[in-house]
Order: C-alpha cells, then structure tokens, then sequence
C-alpha cells in the first residue's frame, strides 16, 4: 500500500481555491497530482484479471472515477481524499469491465450455478450450506466443487460494485460502499448505511469481514490475505466466494424487505 502523508497546507488551499472557483487549471493539478493512484489501484486490480485485460483500459476507467471525485470532494469535512476517491476509482473500473462483460461464459455459468444450488440449500436448512453440503448438490467431490468456486470467484470481482436502488427508488448506491466505513458524511445516509450493513453482515464471523475489508480496501491479493491470517490462498478464495454468495443473498433479502 502506497504510505499515508499528511496533507500539505499547499494542497489543502488548492482544494479550497479549486472548491470555490471551479477553476479548470486546478481542477486539472489536482487530477494530475492524484493520477499516481489511479496508476496502482489499476496494477493491483489488473493482478487478478484474465491476461487479456490490459492495464492502459483500467487506468482510463479509473481515470473517470477520479475526475468524478475531484467533482465531488469537500475539503472540509475532514476526509482525506485518497480514501474518498479510491473506491469511485475502483468501481469506475469495475463499471467498464461489467461493459465489456469480461468473464468468460463457461465461469459465469459455473458462477451461476453456485448461486443457484446456494439458494436452494439455504431455503432447504434456514442456514447457510456448508462446502460438503454445496457439493452434493451440484453432484460434484468436495475437491471439484472447491475447484469450481474459486474459478468462479471472478465474478464475485463485479458482484460487491453493482447497485442497489433506495428504498423509494430514487437512489442507488454500490453494495460495496455499504460495507464501507466512512467519517464525515450525512448523518441521514450514514444511518441507512449502518442499518444495511448490519443487515448484510449479519452472521459473518470476524475473519470473513476481515478477508471483505483485505480484499477489496486494502487491495491485498488472495495470496498476501492468506499469508496474513495464516491460511492457504486456496482456502482464502474458498472463503471469499462463500462469504460473497451469502452476502448477495443478503442484499436481494433486504431489498425484498424493502418492497413488502
């Protein structure tokens, strides 16, 4: 991870001359100042793609996500605009690689699957399935059925990022987000995110929000998680598909709530 610096008052008077402004000159210093991150963010994504993603399309997607926070920044409300801007970065990415459906339709159809047999056990036993149960129902051996999860683990990339409306239908704001803790925002959003939150993390132990926060904040690969909590790569990709299944399960649950 790049490290934290202290924000500079010679930056924190550009925010505030460019917020009252709108200037285009320093609107475009600050892009150019905070381009480096988009530059890692996009390698640290692109370590989990298929080859055949490049990194020139991230970091032009990212790009997008980085004007949109310059846009959106306040200054004054004491975050600290790498933090604000890394996930609108991430899920600009995120957005263009949904556009260019990059999964290939064999992995999407294994993902689904699982998604499936997923469903149905949980509404069979009122709880979450256990891997031996996953298997038998998709008529496969444990060990294949692990093999197929973590194969399928690369539409779980793009599942976190996707909307969900508000409850009025008005608004939308990425599932991910919602998992996201944050200091200086409304306190009527910052209410129904806790709310959502709770609800989506209901049940989840402490290493399985833990190996959420690694995965998509801290940008930690499989490999860098497992080292962290002392498990193997492949138990680490096991556990985020798992954890990824049950929390879809969750939102399309509150979503439903919400409807009734």
């Amino acid at each position: 991870m790049p490290m934290r610096k202290k924000v500079d008052p010679a930056t924190i008077q550009m925010w505030r001359e460019y917020k009252r402004t709108e200037d285009v000159i320093l609107r475009n210093q600050l892009l150019e100042k905070y381009l480096p991150l988009v530059r890692y963010i996009a390698e640290r994504m692109l370590s989990k793609l298929p080859q055949n993603i490049d990194v020139e399309t991230l970091q032009s997607a990212g790009v997008l996500g980085l004007l949109d926070a310059v846009r959106g920044f306040d200054p004054e409300r004491g975050v600290k605009f790498e933090t604000y801007c890394s996930t609108r970065i991430r899920g600009s990415i995120l957005d263009e690689l949904r556009s260019l459906d990059w999964v290939p339709r064999i992995v999407r159809s294994k993902a689904n699957k699982i998604d499936r047999a997923w469903k149905a056990l949980e509404t069979r036993y009122g709880r979450n399935p256990s891997d031996e149960e996953m298997a038998v129902q998709l008529e496969l051996t444990l060990t294949e059925y692990e093999a197929m999860a973590r194969e399928a683990s690369a539409v779980t990339m793009t599942s976190l990022t996707s909307e969900t409306k508000d409850d009025d239908g008005s608004k939308s704001m990425r599932k991910l987000d919602l998992l996201e803790d944050k200091k200086g925002l409304n306190p009527e959003v910052e209410l129904k995110k806790k709310e959502v939150t709770e609800f989506l993390t209901r049940g989840l132990s402490r290493k399985e929000r833990l190996i959420i926060l690694l995965y998509y904040y801290e940008e930690l690969t499989m490999r860098e998680i497992g080292e962290a909590l002392d498990l193997s790569e492949s138990r680490v990709c096991q556990l985020h598909s798992r954890i990824i299944l049950r929390l879809k399960g969750q939102m399309q649950k509150f979503q439903t709530e919400l409807m009734s």
